[in-house]
């Protein structure tokens, strides 16, 4: 079975995830992995698709036309084998959520500490929240610590940043459920 990735961008209507799972249904596609979200105005798929016949891109034959020509950005990516595969990742799962005025900075100063710590970030959401007259900055972040880092250690970091930031940062441990 060949996987690929799948991204679509453009403004945002109701009705584009009705369309593209249309047509990867029609297509013989199954959707092994995704996730959705309005960005600004912005719609934004991406999806990782298999099918058992089509090896390349070449074999969709202009089957996302559809989808251009309603103003939006399709592309299409071969898998190499193994892309598709979710890694193992040892270590707790957090969860840092951060509050504050919005400045330029804030997304970089936590990513570089969490990067530089190797702790792992699998998902990542900004917006803005509030009134215009007093915008407040949320950013969730999903992550993986090192198997050697505990909880502990991520939040003294994390709580030296909210000082130097003037946010408000927390972090918490997530248990996986298994289904």
């Amino acid at each position: 079975m060949q996987h690929f990735a799948l991204t679509i961008i453009g403004r945002d209507r109701p009705g584009i995830v009705s369309q593209v799972t249309e047509i990867l249904y029609r297509t013989g596609c199954n959707i092994a992995d995704s996730s959705c979200s309005i960005l600004g105005g912005q719609f934004a798929m991406i999806l990782i698709i298999a099918h058992s016949e089509i090896a390349d891109r070449d074999g969709f034959c202009g089957a996302f036309l559809p989808l251009e020509e309603t103003g939006l950005s399709v592309f299409l990516r071969t898998l190499k084998p193994g892309g598709e595969k979710h890694p193992h990742m040892e270590g707790e799962i957090c969860l840092i959520s951060v509050y504050g005025s919005d400045k330029p900075g804030i997304v970089y100063r936590v990513s570089r500490e969490l990067g530089e710590r190797q702790v792992n970030i699998t998902d990542l959401n900004t917006k803005l929240i509030g009134t215009e007259q007093r915008p407040v900055y949320v950013m969730m972040l999903e992550a993986v610590l090192p198997p050697t880092m505990e909880i502990d250690e991520i939040s003294r970091i994390m709580n030296n940043l909210k000082n130097e930031l003037q946010v408000d940062i927390s972090v918490r441990s997530i248990t996986p459920v298994e289904l």
